[in-house]
């Protein structure tokens, strides 16, 4: 029982807290719920490489059915890695963001999309100006219909003519992801006109994957 009610039993047992009890108990059922009781939707994650992360995170946050992006490390060596252990491009981990995602908003596909569209998937450990092994481009699935789905984006994009030359994408099961240090985070919303390389190269993936406009 809430506390105001408990209280008022403690009061007295007269009419007249009766009354009292009533109207507050009356309260408590009618009273609406706030926003931020309300249990989270079924979400899936993905986990996506392609460059540097800042930019990756800023163009997946834009989709709608997008609930959360975290950027991180993932792929390498070393426990909870730091961004300059990461810069060495020793540890043999990746730049990374975790899309969190309401499926029945959103499909794996469409993020599939976006992750081709805004980034070269045929140049190895590059992405424009940033080089190394950090910067490659990565599907790290979180289960087999993930897997299968960008797979068979590969392939459908690898013969569509749409690049001249191959796509290099690696897909490999999801390891353990590593949050990067909080500065990171939303780095592109904290900073509007900080350092970002990533531009759209096509609007016509989705279409060749299926997807209406």
């Amino acid at each position: 029982m809430h506390g105001s009610a408990a209280t008022l039993i403690r009061w007295s047992s007269g009419p007249l807290t009766l009354v009292m009890l009533g109207l507050a108990l009356q309260a408590v059922l009618v009273a609406p719920v706030r926003a931020e009781d309300q249990p989270l939707a079924q979400t899936r994650k993905a986990i996506f490489g392609a460059g540097c992360f800042w930019g990756v995170e800023k163009f997946f946050r834009k989709i709608p059915g997008v609930v959360e992006t975290r950027v991180g490390y993932a792929g390498g060596t070393v426990d909870n890695p730091t961004y300059q252990q990461v810069c060495t491009g020793r540890t043999g981990h990746v730049e990374v963001v975790e899309v969190a995602y309401d499926p029945s908003k959103v499909g794996y596909r469409t993020l599939l999309a976006t992750f081709f569209e805004w980034h070269d998937p045929t140049t190895p450990d590059q992405q424009g100006p940033d080089i190394g092994p950090q910067y490659r481009s990565v599907i790290f699935t979180t289960d087999a219909e993930q897997e299968t789905a960008a797979h068979e984006a590969i392939e459908t994009l690898g013969k569509s003519g749409l690049y001249e030359d191959p796509i290099v994408t690696e897909v490999l099961p999801a390891p353990r992801f590593w949050p990067a240090e909080d500065y990171h985070q939303r780095y592109l919303e904290k900073n509007p006109l900080g350092y970002c390389s990533h531009r759209r190269r096509t609007d016509k993936v989705g279409g060749m994957l299926g997807l209406q406009s």
